[in-house]
């Protein structure tokens, strides 16, 4: 297929061929994932490892795949009130089937402030930062273009309190596998420092050091992303059966004198 090819051309390029890089399923024969064999070359990783060599076709160290699995397991909060557990939770209240309401779940993770979307900001503005530092900028500069164009700092403050209880065992963790030296780390830390002992008051929350660490370990943006997909999921199938087993509709009920209704008075209705 050419790179050059576009529009109606490129389509018929592509009627009844279907070409991948990635793999290919022979029925009763083998599968092929990313070049090797499924069941023969790959049949010993764990699915952790399986998984990030599917979105990276890189190997990476026990150390760095115990890292990987712990950022997975210290955000994984079985708590009705996240805003994406609450969505598994109302499936499961409303008896919706458990696919269904993980799979919403998963999706509103992708949220702007607390997933998905602040992941990327605060990946993106170590490499930038990071970036501008090495070809000679100050880093306090960075900072203040930064707070001047967004307002805020990825990864960095908390909404409900300032600090993060996530972020000491996480350190402890790269301290004891060896991975607590890298640049994007130890940057991330001088920006917290920065910001902390200015008149920001902003100590770095969970997504700014997870940043650091996978940014170390050598993943891109889109890798990241990719690589968080799953990150909340553990804590949300619990969330699920405890409102399934609970009667149905129990969960966060709304009484009418709680809504502010400012429509139309209360009347009469027409045969």
């Amino acid at each position: 297929m050419s790179q050059q090819t576009k529009g109606p051309n490129l389509l018929q390029e592509n009627v009844g061929v279907l070409k991948s890089r990635m793999g290919t399923f022979y029925p009763g024969s083998h599968v092929i994932f990313r070049g090797h064999d499924l069941h023969t070359d790959l049949k010993d990783m764990d699915w952790v490892e399986l998984y990030v060599f599917g979105i990276t076709n890189r190997r990476f160290s026990k150390e760095q795949l115990r890292l990987m699995h712990s950022i997975w397991t210290y955000t994984s909060y079985p708590d009705v009130r996240l805003w994406n557990n609450r969505v598994a939770a109302l499936a499961g209240s409303s008896r919706s089937t458990g696919n269904l309401g993980v799979a919403a779940a998963l999706a509103v993770s992708e949220a702007s402030i607390y997933g998905r979307g602040i992941d990327m900001r605060a990946i993106d503005f170590l490499i930038r930062t990071r970036q501008q530092v090495d070809e000679g900028a100050d880093l306090t500069g960075c900072i203040r273009q930064e707070l001047d164009i967004h307002r805020s700092i990825a990864g960095y403050g908390r909404p409900l309190i300032n600090g993060d209880e996530r972020n000491q065992h996480m350190l402890a963790l790269a301290q004891s596998l060896g991975l607590n030296q890298g640049p994007y780390l130890r940057l991330a830390l001088s920006i917290e420092e920065t910001l902390f002992s200015g008149r920001w008051r902003m100590k770095m929350n969970y997504a700014g050091l997870v940043a650091a660490l996978i940014a170390d370990i050598g993943f891109s943006p889109r890798e990241y992303y990719l690589f968080l997909f799953p990150a909340f999921l553990a804590g949300m199938q619990p969330c699920y059966i405890e409102a399934s087993d609970r009667p149905e509709g129990s969960l966060y009920p709304i009484p009418c004198a709680d809504i502010l209704y400012e429509g139309e008075s209360r009347r009469a209705w027409t045969k």
